[in-house]
């Protein structure tokens, strides 16, 4: 019997995502964070995780390398993958947000810069506004990029506001709500409905009594 895979990210999202596998009775003995083994079995043998970036995930799912994903609601915005978000695992909450210096206002200029590093969203969200932006594409430290100079604002996830506020940044604008979201490829969501749609069952099921 051909193995199901799925695509994780390594840390909370992973582990947050085992201890719903473990309420449906699915265990990976395997699995520990100081590995650096990147395909680990099921103790029943039928499944395997394969960890990948965070970025990566939807891509895996999307071209079917990987049967069933969980990734953070940005990172599948982000990628426009063209799978089925079937689950709200209901875990790694946070939200999107623009953010700046205090008193900024969106729109006093004619086209803003935003720093990001999630280009898509942001053209998106401002498209959606009426608001021609220019991006720009940063991988880490998006809170900088105001207090030099560098953009108007930054697109950025917020969890707790903390890192803002210490670098003298606020929520100018709430965005979209976050959390880890299941998703399936396609086409092996029918070529192997007999596996998938049950386990999808199984997991809404466990989701739904830890939501309580």
């Amino acid at each position: 019997m051909e193995k199901v895979k799925i695509a994780l990210t390594k840390g909370r999202l992973a582990e947050e995502s085992i201890k719903v596998f473990e309420a449906i009775g699915l265990k990976f003995s395997a699995y520990k964070e100081d590995s650096r083994k990147l395909i680990l079995p099921s103790d029943c043998g039928r499944y395997e995780i394969i960890l990948v970036k965070a970025l990566d995930v939807a891509t895996y799912v999307e071209n079917g390398a990987a049967d069933i994903g969980i990734a953070g609601k940005d990172t599948l915005l982000e990628a426009n993958a063209n799978v089925f978000e079937l689950v709200d695992l209901g875990f790694g909450k946070c939200h999107f947000a623009v953010a700046g210096q205090g008193g900024f206002d969106l729109n006093r200029a004619i086209k803003l810069s935003v720093a990001t590093k999630y280009p898509r969203v942001a053209t998106q969200f401002f498209q959606e506004k009426g608001k021609q932006i220019e991006t720009i594409k940063l991988n880490g430290s998006v809170e900088l990029a105001p207090l030099v100079g560098l953009s108007d604002v930054i697109v950025d996830i917020v969890e707790t506001g903390r890192t803002l506020k210490e670098n003298g940044l606020e929520v100018i604008e709430s965005m979209y709500s976050i959390s880890a979201r299941l998703v399936v490829n396609k086409a092996g969501y029918k070529t192997k409905s007999e596996t998938l749609q049950p386990f999808v069952g199984q997991v809404k099921e466990a989701v739904s009594v830890t939501k309580g």
